[in-house]
């Protein structure tokens, strides 16, 4: 099976960034890219070939609770909502330039992360 979602600019992407890499970098940690369905968001660090799927490491955002989680890309892909007789897919965000996690402009990403990483939050 061809992924859909692992363009060839990905996968080389991902050479980079391969599982493990950004390991301890919290807000650090570049986001390779960005795939989305509707509001909800996969902001993507980590990503490698493992047997005949790709694996990625991401955060999600627009669920009950944002994240982090390994995805199979596989299981990405056979995601589809159906509204009004259209077919929704998850899509890669285009455009998107990868950069800290901290340069992202995603008030609901920045909460997750201040929550985990901001050591002089008040209680």
């Amino acid at each position: 099976m061809k992924d859909r979602l692992i363009t060839p600019r990905l996968a080389e992407r991902f050479k980079d960034y391969p599982l493990y890499s950004q390991e301890g970098k919290g807000k650090e940690a570049v986001c390779v890219c960005v795939f989305f369905i509707g509001h909800i968001r996969w902001y993507v660090l980590e990503g490698q070939k493992v047997h005949d799927d790709f694996t990625l490491f991401a955060i999600v955002a627009g669920l009950q609770e944002t994240e982090y989680g390994y995805v199979s890309v596989h299981e990405m892909e056979i995601i589809e909502v159906k509204r009004n007789g259209i077919i929704f897919r998850i899509t890669e965000l285009p455009g998107y330039v990868p950069c800290p996690l901290k340069d992202i402009r995603d008030k609901e990403l920045q909460d997750f992360l201040s929550g985990l990483y901001d050591t002089n939050k008040k209680i």
